[in-house]
């Protein structure tokens, strides 16, 4: 099969999404600039850069009352700042209840009884108990092709990582299981790790 995007694919559900697979999820918290805390996942998240350790989050919807797309975005741009949390297998339905459409001004901790600590560096809420937490400043926004296609970029500024997915020196993703987002409603999670070592080590 091949087939144009501009032109559709012809199947009950885009493929797009179940391409790329898979995507690690940014479970992203912002507070606007009334102080209300917000949370919400993106699986349009990676880690762009070393030196500075950068990210990025692509907002790719619209809510009706806001003209930048979700609270996510209006709430980077407002502030300045957002922190990315790292979705452990054990917290995925907690996750799930914070992609619900609420509306505007809730706080999806509260909402979705999530417990949460201040950040250290920037003023922002955390997920409480995520094996670990990038503290972020914005750095610029993108606007892509599209409508409602934005990237904002963020330079980490604090990292915080649970003590116990550390194991001799190495943060240890076997210890907290991270969660990947796969295409339509589909998830996976890493349970098993291999090592290749490269050509010229």
């Amino acid at each position: 099969m091949f087939y144009e995007p501009r032109n559709g694919h012809g199947l009950p559900h885009n493929p797009f999404s179940a391409i790329v697979v898979p995507r690690p999820i940014g479970w992203i918290s912002t507070r606007d600039a009334d102080g209300t805390d917000n949370l919400a996942p993106y699986s349009f998240f990676n880690a762009v850069a070393y030196t500075p350790p950068q990210v990025m989050v692509a907002s790719t919807s619209r809510k009706a009352d806001r003209e930048r797309g979700k609270d996510t975005l209006s709430n980077i741009e407002a502030t300045g700042v957002f922190c990315v949390n790292i979705v452990p297998y054990e917290m995925r339905h907690a996750m799930n209840r914070t992609s619900a459409s609420l509306p505007r001004g809730t706080d999806e901790f509260a909402a979705a009884k999530i417990a949460k600590a201040p950040c250290t560096v920037i003023d922002c809420a955390r997920v409480a108990d995520v094996p670990a937490a990038l503290e972020c400043r914005l750095t610029r926004v993108v606007d892509l092709e599209g409508e409602n296609n934005h990237v904002a970029f963020g330079e980490v500024v604090g990292v915080h990582l649970r003590d116990d997915c550390i194991v001799d020196g190495i943060f240890d993703v076997r210890r907290f299981r991270p969660l990947a987002r796969l295409g339509y409603r589909d998830y996976t999670v890493v349970e098993r790790v291999f090592s290749l070592q490269r050509p010229d080590d």
